[in-house]
């Protein structure tokens, strides 16, 4: 029996990337999951791909669950507010996983530039992207779980410390995620709702395997230009992370805390699509971080 089925989940951001990769595992598992985001066929995002929130929801239910596509701008509240009320109406008031992934901030982020010479309007609009997006989500959201007494909030984020990412505003967007998790633990305690971080490693999105001119078919030809592109895992590998804490019956345990894909796996012993079992932890301590 598939450990979801009969749950009902909302992955925030699910058109690509993470958030397809956390969509389908959930779906692998039997979830009902309503996919959301601002490309729909006909009619895709600023970001100029050709990934789909109905091409997602095709692909949950292609794994066995039953996707549902929504478009949606989480940084519209009346968008995130009518979601939550087909949710409502449509389950009879019930959500059990709700995944906060949006994030829309590639085009914005001035790698290696000081925060002084920033695009201030680009880093801004980042912190609204990926931090007032997932507050307005919870804020509607959670209230379905508050009123069951259950359900998980999940941050996607990157990294599990609060160490510097390289850039201002990256950083602040990816520890605010880790902090709204923490925070949101300690409000949602009475109502037996978890809330945590999950950062993935070194993704292949599809994005990246454009960027390294490769497909996941012959990947690895990308460690040619990036050495650490070796130790890199796909979306499902995250996706297989989320479903596995979706199904730990005691996940509340793990309430507040900043996790890792890696460091789940360890722990769940599930595997990414290919069979591996990517270590981005290992392989940063190991070629990383004792080079230094």
């Amino acid at each position: 029996m598939k450990a979801l089925k009969g749950k009902i989940a909302v992955v925030t951001g699910a058109t690509r990337g993470a958030g397809r990769g956390i969509a389908m595992m959930l779906g692998e598992a039997g979830a009902t999951v309503y996919v959301t985001g601002r490309s729909t066929r006909g009619n895709l995002s600023a970001m100029g791909r050709k990934e789909t929130i109905e091409e997602t929801a095709e692909l949950v239910s292609s794994q066995g669950g039953i996707g549902i596509p929504v478009r949606v701008d989480h940084t519209c509240e009346e968008d995130v507010k009518e979601l939550f009320e087909k949710v409502k109406k449509e389950q009879n008031g019930q959500l059990d996983i709700l995944v906060n992934d949006v994030w829309g901030g590639d085009p914005l982020t001035e790698w290696e530039t000081p925060f002084w010479n920033h695009n201030l309007d680009n880093g801004l609009l980042m912190q609204k992207n990926a931090v007032q997006s997932h507050i307005i989500t919870s804020h509607y959201g959670v209230p379905l779980m508050v009123k069951n007494k259950k359900g998980l909030v999940i941050e996607i984020t990157d990294g599990v410390d609060y160490q510097y990412r390289g850039n201002l505003y990256y950083s602040l967007a990816k520890i605010s995620a880790i902090h709204l998790a923490e925070a949101m633990s300690q409000d949602l305690s009475p109502y037996n709702i978890t809330a945590l971080a999950v950062s993935p490693g070194f993704l292949r999105s599809e994005a990246m395997l454009d960027y390294f001119g490769v497909s996941e078919a012959n990947w690895q030809e990308g460690a040619k230009k990036d050495p650490h592109f070796i130790a890199s895992e796909t979306p499902f590998f995250l996706g297989r992370a989320i479903a596995a804490l979706s199904s730990d019956p005691n996940v509340h345990e793990k309430t507040g805390q900043a996790l890792s894909s890696w460091g789940l796996c360890r722990e769940y012993g599930f595997t990414d699509i290919d069979g591996r079992k990517p270590d981005w932890g290992k392989h940063f301590e190991e070629n990383v971080l004792k080079k230094m």
